[in-house]
């Protein structure tokens, strides 16, 4: 079977407290606290308007990290088919019946807040991912017939997110349950032909521009073309990576200084409290800025390696790698989308964007890596 152990110890009481992983929550309090800042900067000084509801989310979510890590990790290893199948089951009827916003059909309106269910995928797929690694035979990983599960767990949600429509969504539920596959040890040559599918898919995508069988929507396609040339559209659809850029080179080395931000307090920089939110943080404090916010997100997958590779409990590991692989591609995408290396497509930053499903998933996601933490074999 495993050549990890499931056996593990079951800390009680003030041991839980002890064992609790508090270098890491350390770490994800200042980049909220960032977040705070930065919401706090890009709403001209009022402390109402967006950061004053990320604060109560973020006590929320670190009160649900708290009692997720003080729960066992077999509870969570048991969850991962019902967690799964109920976001499928949300997927779908955001589908039907969804609420609407800026040509995507993305949430459900629940009254107090907008849930966005394929947030909460992202954790739900790790977690199912995990699971089945964890009860295969080391002997069947790369056998082709056992391949097809996590392939088929995988894309289905992909392609429900796809046609919502949202790309960056779909770009991190396959890149977390994809590092798992590759950590578990399915072999290279199955990603090498993944990849020369993907090559395949693009091509596909680009030679449909125009027929009556369109991959893509029109939008999408004007943010690849903008991506290629953001100047053949300034004032367009090429306006947003154009400012972008503009408040990320304006802030220099050191930065423009707190709530001086000429692109965001001027307006010029739209979304600037969601996607954008890195451009307003690098003009007010420049590269000094940006660079720190980078190693605390460096810090936070360095953290949650070194317990993966402490715990002796192949979910739990494997577990807490899928959490780290999909927090590192939330946030390289969004970094990348932002500088004009990778086309926009809508991922947030994570822990310092606005919005309530982000936060409160990203936080629970961290309260499964805590449990695995604490319940490790010692």
């Amino acid at each position: 079977m495993s050549m990890l152990s499931n056996r593990q110890s079951t800390p009680t009481g003030l041991r839980k407290v002890l064992y609790f992983h508090w270098p890491l929550a350390i770490l994800l309090v200042a980049v909220c606290s960032a977040g705070f800042l930065m919401l706090f900067s890009v709403a001209g000084g009022k402390f109402s308007t967006w950061a004053e509801p990320q604060v109560m989310r973020f006590g929320i979510g670190f009160v649900a990290m708290i009692i997720i890590g003080f729960t066992p990790i077999n509870v969570w290893r048991n969850m991962s088919i019902p967690a799964y199948v109920i976001g499928i089951g949300l997927l779908v009827f955001v589908e039907y019946f969804g609420a609407t916003g800026k040509g995507a059909q993305r949430w459900i309106d629940l009254g107090f807040m907008k849930l966005q269910p394929s947030e909460m995928m992202k954790i739900a797929l790790v977690m199912i991912v995990a699971m089945y690694y964890d009860w295969l035979d080391e002997d069947r990983v790369s056998k082709p017939l056992w391949l097809l599960p996590p392939i088929v767990l995988t894309a289905l949600p992909v392609a429900l997110v796809l046609n919502q429509p949202d790309l960056g969504t779909a770009i991190l539920l396959a890149g977390g349950a994809g590092v798992i596959m590759l950590l578990a040890g399915v072999s290279l040559w199955y990603f090498g032909a993944a990849i020369g599918a993907i090559g395949g898919v693009v091509w596909a995508v680009i030679a449909s521009k125009g027929t009556e069988f369109q991959i893509l929507k029109d939008y999408q396609y004007r943010r690849i073309e903008t991506f290629l040339d953001p100047s053949s559209d300034p004032l367009g659809s090429g306006y947003h990576i154009t400012q972008s850029k503009i408040a990320l080179g304006s802030g220099g080395f050191s930065g423009r200084g707190y709530m001086e931000g000429t692109q965001s307090r001027l307006n010029f920089l739209p979304e600037k409290h969601t996607d954008f939110i890195f451009t307003t943080l690098a003009e007010e404090f420049g590269f000094m800025g940006g660079i720190t916010l980078l190693i605390l997100y460096i810090l936070i997958i360095f953290c949650c390696y070194v317990t993966a590779m402490q715990n002796r409990n192949r979910f739990a590991a494997l577990l807490t790698l899928g959490v780290a692989a999909t927090f590192f591609f939330y946030f390289s995408v969004n970094m990348l989308m932002v500088m004009g290396l990778a086309p926009v497509v809508g991922v947030p930053l994570p822990l310092v964007s606005y919005g309530g499903s982000a936060m409160l998933v990203l936080l629970g996601a961290f309260g499964l890596v805590q449990s695995a933490h604490i319940h490790r074999p010692r």
